[in-house]
């Protein structure tokens, strides 16, 4: 299991993915607000999306867990 974590604080725009979905390293599946700027998240590993710990508006610090790959 590989854990996808914030790489900065702010507000979860966009969620590209869903639970069992199989996903690739490098994917974008999640965009961050971050200083009105929009701030892509990529799959740090390829598998299947077991859980998703945000959810659009969410607030997030850098080092959050957003979601789960397996």
């Amino acid at each position: 299991m590989v854990n996808l974590e914030s790489p900065l604080s702010g507000k979860i725009l966009e969620i590209n993915m869903e639970v069992g979905q199989q996903v690739n390293e490098d994917d974008e599946v999640i965009i961050i607000e971050a200083l009105k700027m929009e701030n892509p998240v990529y799959c740090p590993a390829t598998g299947v999306v077991k859980e998703i710990k945000v959810r659009i508006g969410d607030q997030v610090n850098e080092g959050d867990i957003l979601a789960v790959i397996e």
